[in-house]
């Protein structure tokens, strides 16, 4: 069973970053590089997360010193990793991920994102972007680099460079990581604690309902003017000028509406010289494409977000409403338009539905006790990360809590409890990292959207994330378990991920200092997480956050309780219209059809049913017609007609019968709920 988990974990945690990737990106628009460099940046950062348990619990295999006997052979845990696998899997992972963060990502990010119209355009922007990137780290690795050659007694060795550059690379990473883990720490317990709460997610959804909608009026206004701009610069250059091609690329990244009407606009029979106009450079046409690309995909996300939203908001009012429904039925304010299957109609019927949500989720006390209950239990384990990162370099006695627990299985070689420890403890605090990465919201430049909304441009930068945040999080995870010599001082047998790291001691001021002192500054970002500081600068600078207190957040709930209640209005209209439509087809057919049928049965009457009378003057039998001329025409006006609600009593009960003077008596009127809604399809 050697390597077999190995192979295990590589295997889930590549279905695992595949399945994240198709729910925030799109496999069918977006190019193949962006999503083969994202995948693999969060493939590799989740298999270090993974498979670093293994490599603890390898270490750990220690042998007593009687277990070269025969009779007490040495026992090694079914997920022992022979000797010379990890070292060498940790170096392709390591670098191949440092890589990705530091050259690759950056660049692709840069050029999926610029509006150049060739490569070598692109590629030249690309460089320029993101020379600020590369000019910190290189800040940073020159200043280890002096520091170290000011020493005399240090040779600058290919060691002692790779050292420095590692050192560099988890310095940079360690800023953020304590910042994202302090906010996590804090934020992820209280969240379930507010899941406890009667109402609070709707109220919440109301509240994103009011800043989603600011949004995508702003995301509409900004796609008018873009295209407004575009709409002028297609009109001045015309077809046979040589930036015309340029225009016809920028064209094509507009919606299809926007296109149709620049077209019908379009005089190409006119030279671009017979005129003696101002046209546009080429470098401002890059930005006009720049400009399209993201005010289209902006507009995009923001309506597909308001209809998930909308959708979401309209559920959550149902289960509230079914809560008292004496029924014992789920009842759906918009039943689904699609046909229901066998799943729906035999096992997840309504009955189910209503105790499911109405009495399971909402109304017993189970769920809050539940919710509660995992809010407390992720208190204590914020509470134990905090004093770990406060008190692991303390080696005697031992303080940090994951250490004493990790030791203690040590002593009896429990390699299963070693691994399981290892793995929540790591898992944990990779979630309060990860989701704040998934959370967090730079203006409108990185912005996770699930629902296949992110762009090219969030999705290479979360991956340099996790590139940048992984390694230093893998470190301090080591040193709060004691694993890391360089931190404890132990000689003890190191991992194999410790071993590629190098040892810090050759820059003694980041092992002792900066690594020990700095994550101690995340006790000062979970107090201000608690009393939400950051939430209430961002409301005094004008950026609306959900607050309970707050008069802001008031009037911001109750304008997305009026837009969701208008919304559902305006979808009622719509049903109720096509419900009147489908109730004419189902009571009086096609008009068509109709005519026909009637126009058939005319024909045949006009030569079968003769008079019995003969006309004395002439001799001639008499026949008579089914109907006058005057009904025929009324026939051909009507064949097409649309049935309209108008008052019942100034219709007869024939459409086609005009001379009958016979009222319907309300026939039309019952195809309508109320008298109030005739027109409210209209």
């Amino acid at each position: 069973m050697s390597g077999a988990a190995l192979g295990i974990e590589i295997v889930v945690v590549f279905f695992l970053a595949l399945f994240l990737l198709h729910r925030y990106g799109d496999f069918r628009k977006q190019q193949r590089m962006v999503l083969f460099g994202t995948l693999l940046a969060w493939y590799l950062c989740f298999l270090i997360v993974f498979i670093l348990p293994l490599d603890v619990s390898t270490c750990n295999t220690l042998m007593p010193p009687h277990c070269d006997s025969v009779l007490k052979p040495c026992y090694k845990p079914w997920s022992y990793i022979p000797d010379g696998i990890m070292p060498v899997f940790w170096r392709v992972v390591y670098w191949t991920s440092q890589c990705l963060t530091w050259l690759l990502l950056p660049f692709m990010q840069s050029y999926a994102r610029s509006g150049g119209f060739s490569i070598t355009g692109k590629i030249k922007t690309a460089l320029i972007e993101n020379a600020i990137y590369y000019g910190t780290y290189l800040l940073i690795f020159g200043s280890l680099l002096i520091y170290v050659a000011v020493h005399p007694e240090w040779h600058l060795s290919w060691y002692e460079l790779q050292t420095i550059g590692i050192t560099a690379a988890n310095t940079w990473g360690l800023f953020l990581l304590v910042l994202l883990l302090g906010y996590g720490l804090v934020e992820i317990p209280r969240s379930y604690w507010n899941a406890s709460r009667h109402g609070h997610l709707l109220i919440k959804t109301y509240f994103k309902a009011s800043k989603l909608m600011t949004e995508k009026a702003d995301a509409e206004e900004n796609l008018e003017d873009v295209m407004e701009e575009v709409r002028k610069v297609s009109e001045s250059i015309k077809y046979n000028h040589p930036l015309r091609k340029y225009i016809d690329t920028i064209l094509r990244k507009c919606p299809v509406d926007y296109q149709e009407k620049m077209g019908r606009n379009m005089d190409d029979y006119e030279d671009f010289d017979d005129k003696q106009n101002t046209y546009p450079s080429e470098k401002s046409l890059v930005k006009l494409h720049k400009q399209v690309i993201y005010a289209v995909q902006r507009h995009n996300r923001t309506r597909v977000q308001w209809q998930i939203l909308l959708q979401q908001a309209i559920h959550l009012e149902d289960v509230a409403k079914n809560e008292t429904s004496s029924t014992h039925q789920f009842v759906h304010s918009f039943p689904s338009s699609e046909p229901a299957g066998w799943f729906s109609r035999y096992i997840y019927t309504p009955t189910v539905e209503y105790y499911c949500y109405s009495l399971i989720i909402q109304s017993t006390e189970f769920p809050r006790w539940f919710y509660r209950l995992l809010s407390v239990v992720l208190t204590l384990f914020s509470v134990a990360v905090v004093w770990s990162e406060c008190t692991f370099f303390s080696i005697r006695p031992v303080l940090s809590l994951f250490a004493v627990f990790i030791q203690l299985a040590e002593r009896d070689y429990n390699y299963l409890y070693i691994e399981m420890a290892c793995f929540i403890t790591i898992f944990f605090l990779c979630t309060c990292v990860y989701s704040t990465v998934f959370r967090i919201r730079v203006f409108n430049y990185y912005y996770l959207a699930s629902h296949h909304q992110t762009d090219a441009y969030s999705l290479q930068f979360s991956g340099m994330l996790f590139c940048r945040l992984t390694p230093p999080l893998c470190l301090n995870f080591l040193g709060l378990i004691h694993m890391d010599s360089a931190i404890s001082h132990q000689q003890k047998e190191q991992t194999a991920y410790t071993s590629i790291m190098g040892s810090m001691r050759v820059l003694s001021f980041i092992a002792n200092g900066f690594y020990i002192y700095y994550p101690m500054l995340i006790v000062i970002l979970c107090f201000a997480t608690y009393f939400s500081l950051g939430t209430r600068c961002l409301n005094l600078l004008g950026f609306q956050q959900f607050m309970g207190d707050n008069e802001m957040t008031s009037d911001l709930i109750d304008e997305g309780k009026e837009l969701i209640r208008r919304e559902k209005r305006k979808r009622q209209r719509i049903e109720d219209g096509e419900n009147r439509r489908r109730e004419w087809k189902e009571r009086y057919g096609n008009p068509r059809e109709d005519y026909a049928a009637r126009n058939r049965s005319s024909h045949e009457m006009k030569e079968t049913n003769y008079s019995d009378t003969v006309n004395p003057s002439t001799n001639r039998p008499k026949y008579s017609r089914t109907g006058n001329r005057a009904e025929r025409d009324c026939i051909e006006l009507l064949q097409d007609a649309e049935p309209l609600d108008f008052n019942a009593d100034s219709l007869t009960d024939d459409p086609l019968d005009t001379d009958s003077g016979r009222h319907s008596g309300g026939r039309y009127l019952s195809m309508s709920s109320s008298r109030s809604r005739i027109f409210d399809d209209v």
